[in-house]
């Protein structure tokens, strides 16, 4: 016990230390305020190697994000596009990421290039058939807790708590809590609490 309470002590200090580092970074993107610093520095930090890239990601994101865990770990060319996302406790986050206006529940993890979109009608077009560059609409897209999304997915809508999005699935329907879904439009094929309670590992 003692063990563990020294470990977590190291880790809260260690977690202080890379705030203090960010927050010069934090100021100049006014807290998330100001948009032009904000994805720079998000950009910037994703470039980061290793330990110390993955601290220093958790931290600013901490500082800018609406809602952002210390205790979440961002990979290596991981970024959030905006800064009015959230992210639960103990979120895994692998490399190469671009998340949009998400939310992300506690617990989730996300293997490497997974794309989470601000909706999937963010290019309106005109009456004429041009994009509409003036009304670009993002909407807010939710990812429940205890989530897996395999590498290569795509999301541009809800995901209930406790399911599993397999590799290149292409998410545009709110997938239901508990299930398995895949395919490019990714469709339910089973329930992923029955996996859980088999055994099955995916």
């Amino acid at each position: 016990m003692m063990g563990i309470n020294m470990k977590m002590i190291a880790k809260r200090c260690v977690q202080a230390i890379f705030l203090c580092l960010a927050l010069p970074a934090a100021l100049l993107a006014g807290f998330g305020r100001v948009e032009v610093g904000f994805e720079f520095f998000a950009q910037a930090f994703a470039l980061v190697p290793g330990l110390v890239g993955d601290y220093l990601r958790s931290a600013f994101y901490k500082l800018t994000l609406t809602a952002c865990s210390l205790d979440c770990r961002i990979q290596f060319g991981s970024f959030f596009a905006h800064p009015q996302a959230t992210v639960g406790r103990h979120v895994y986050i692998g490399s190469y990421c671009v998340l949009g206006l998400v939310d992300i529940g506690d617990r989730t993890h996300m293997a490497s290039a997974v794309q989470v979109l601000s909706g999937s009608h963010q290019h309106p077009r005109d009456s004429t058939g041009m994009m509409d560059l003036k009304h670009v609409a993002f909407s807010r897209v939710t990812i429940g807790a205890d989530c897996w999304l395999g590498a290569g997915a795509i999301v541009m809508a809800p995901v209930g708590d406790r399911s599993t999005i397999g590799a290149g699935s292409v998410v545009v329907r709110a997938i239901p809590a508990g299930s398995i879904a895949v395919g490019a439009p990714a469709r339910v094929v089973g329930r992923a609490d029955a996996d859980t309670a088999t055994g099955t590992d995916h």
